[in-house]
């Protein structure tokens, strides 16, 4: 038994041993990895390859600044062309008729919610409705609210219609949003 456990012990340190030389020799590799010489060409490649990034950031920051007072432009130019709030409820009822009517849909239920953006000069101006009539009525209203530069759709939901067994028909829940101009 004694034997036994000195050969154990042995086979221990040994392993042990081996453990500690290969930490030693891979301590050695990764010093020598870490500190061996960079030529100056490989040096100046690294280099010009971030240089290469950072001017590609000064391009792009310096194309946004030139850009600034034209997209400033724009950005008047749109709110300028909202309708005033005075109007504007009328305005939104006016179109969306007409779209419904163009489409030969009906449009039914228009509720407004609007919300007052003070920093804006804005309001925006949440709209509910319901829209009723056949698939293709209902799709060339939603194509027309769609490319209408007034409206933003939130929400629809699509349910058949079941009045006076009306076979064929749709009924949609629109959630629009829209903005009014508030400031002069």
């Amino acid at each position: 038994m004694h034997s036994n456990f000195t050969f154990r012990r042995q086979a221990i340190i040994v392993g042990v041993g081996l453990l500690v030389l290969a930490d030693v020799a891979l301590a050695f590799y990764s010093w020598q990895l870490s500190t061996s010489p960079h030529t100056p060409q490989h040096i100046f490649e690294q280099q010009e390859l971030q240089r290469k990034m950072l001017q590609g950031d000064i391009d792009r920051a310096q194309k946004i600044r030139n850009d600034m007072p034209n997209i400033k432009k724009d950005c008047d130019e749109f709110e300028r062309s909202l309708p005033p709030a005075s109007s504007g409820y009328s305005y939104v009822t006016s179109d969306l008729g007409g779209i419904a009517r163009k489409s030969g849909s009906r449009l039914d239920d228009l509720a407004f919610r609007p919300t007052k953006i003070e920093s804006r000069g804005t309001t925006e101006v949440l709209i509910d409705a319901t829209v009723s009539g056949d698939y293709r009525s209902i799709m060339q209203f939603l194509n027309g609210v769609q490319h209408s530069t007034s409206y933003e759709v939130d929400t629809l939901s699509l349910a058949a219609e079941s009045n006076l067994g009306n076979s064929g028909g749709l009924k949609v829940s629109l959630h629009l949003k829209t903005y009014f101009r508030t400031a002069a």
